[in-house]
């Protein structure tokens, strides 16, 4: 098939090489002009592992190009995929205007039956809106088609997750429109789920909803581990070996972030309220979240006395390993609050430095590997579980440091090996 897939970022990039991966052409479109200058070069501004090689492989065979025109990627496809980022406005709402900007420049530029798919993550009803725009703007009354296809791609494992996925939700309100989007997605030979447009675009903020709700309920019980003495790690083994919970999503930490949780979990609460519906429980969700990096700021505190005048460093910035993602990322909170009171903080992460550099405090000190962010440091804290950081050298990280202390935002280290090294150590939930 022709597709486009207009926006280019996480989303849109992986599902536009991944759609030419499966034999078809895909135009990726994108208004960010150094961005598809870039992409044309074969350079790819977004950090997922195996991205640069699809897309510079797909590129290679012709299947895959990139615009920065709306109009021609209208032309191009029959199938277009909106995949444009829907920010959270100030009220916890999504912010729609550049669905509505693509909708209506599809409108225009038209010139046969189209196929509309919402990609991005979009309120119920949104699909409604699309059509109603699409409809004002298409002058000559052309026939077209709107359709819902909900993502579930994690970043760091997003080509895995396209190529081999749970499900496929598709929302339509045509035969035709289901026809197209069963034949494109056959080729993966997973289950595919099609419901009307409402309930695809409600499975995707219920399902992330729920995850991150799994996420908050593990913080919360390992807090009641920290205060009774219980392990976290043993704890939520126990209860993910029961097929009815499972295992995925149950590990504790310094709290969840991103650019869907978070954003996802806002609209939700905003959209069902304005429906009737107060979702407290999500409230919930949210609290704790917000409250696990006041948590990891006493731990330290109890660590090491006094925050002002210590040096301390933060290992890992992205919001989850195997992605350059800063958006929402626990660490840069932490780091606000540490600096606010004294400390001088050091940081180092293996793949989105630069783009942190952008973010954080002049006063913040970038370091070239996790050893120079250590070095004279009074506290360690493990804020991303790399896995370059499961594998540091701990006897000689303990010689580098001022005081020998961890705090670890992950649980990536044995309590009791690192305690037998010289550590005074701390976990989420374990000690």
């Amino acid at each position: 098939m022709r597709i486009s897939v207009i926006g280019s970022g996480y989303v849109g990039l992986v599902t536009g090489a991944c759609f030419a991966e499966l034999g078809n052409n895909v135009l990726c479109v994108d208004n960010n002009e150094l961005k598809i200058k870039s992409l044309k070069k074969g350079i790819v501004p977004i950090y997922e592992p195996g991205l640069k090689e699809l897309v510079t492989s797909n590129m290679k065979e012709k299947r895959l190009s990139f615009s920065t025109s709306v109009k021609e990627g209208v032309k191009f496809s029959e199938v277009i995929f909106i995949a444009v980022n829907t920010p959270p406005k100030s009220n916890g709402e999504a912010d729609l205007k550049f669905v509505e900007n693509v909708a209506r420049e599809v409108a225009v530029n038209m010139p046969s039956y189209r196929l509309i798919v919402e990609k991005s993550t979009v309120p119920v009803n949104t699909g409604e809106w699309i059509e109603r725009t699409v409809k004002m703007f298409n002058k000559r009354n052309i026939k077209f088609d709107v359709a819902s296809n909900p993502e579930f791609l994690r970043e760091g494992s997003a080509i895995n997750d396209f190529m081999h996925p749970d499900r496929i939700v598709i929302g339509v309100g045509s035969k035709k429109a289901e026809k197209i989007l069963t034949g494109l997605y056959e080729p993966l030979g997973a289950p595919i789920v099609v419901t009307g447009i409402k309930s695809a675009e409600l499975i995707k903020h219920a399902s992330n909803s729920y995850l991150a709700m799994k996420v908050s309920f593990i913080n919360a019980i390992s807090a009641i581990c920290d205060l009774m003495g219980a392990d976290i790690s043993c704890v939520s083994k126990g209860m993910g070996l029961d097929s009815r919970i499972g295992s995925d999503f149950l590990k504790a930490g310094i709290g969840f972030g991103g650019s869907c949780f978070p954003k996802d979990l806002s609209a939700f609460i905003r959209l069902s309220a304005r429906a009737g519906y107060d979702f407290n429980l999500l409230k919930e969700v949210q609290k704790i979240n917000e409250e696990q990096i006041s948590l990891v700021l006493k731990k330290v505190k109890d660590m090491v006395w006094n925050i002002e005048g210590k040096t301390i460093s933060v290992l890992g910035l992205s919001f989850k390993p195997d992605t350059d993602d800063i958006r929402n990322a626990p660490a840069f909170r932490l780091i606000s609050m540490l600096q606010s009171e004294g400390a001088r903080i050091k940081v180092y992460d293996p793949k989105c430095m630069e783009k942190s550099r952008k973010v954080l405090s002049k006063a913040t000190v970038f370091c070239k590997n996790a050893y120079a962010a250590v070095d004279g440091s009074d506290c360690m804290i493990v804020a991303t579980e790399w896995s370059e950081f499961k594998e540091l050298d701990l006897k000689r990280i303990k010689n580098m440091m001022r005081q020998a202390v961890i705090v670890d935002g992950r649980n990536i280290y044995d309590p009791q090996k690192t305690k037998k090294l010289g550590f005074k150590y701390v976990g989420i939930g374990r000690r």
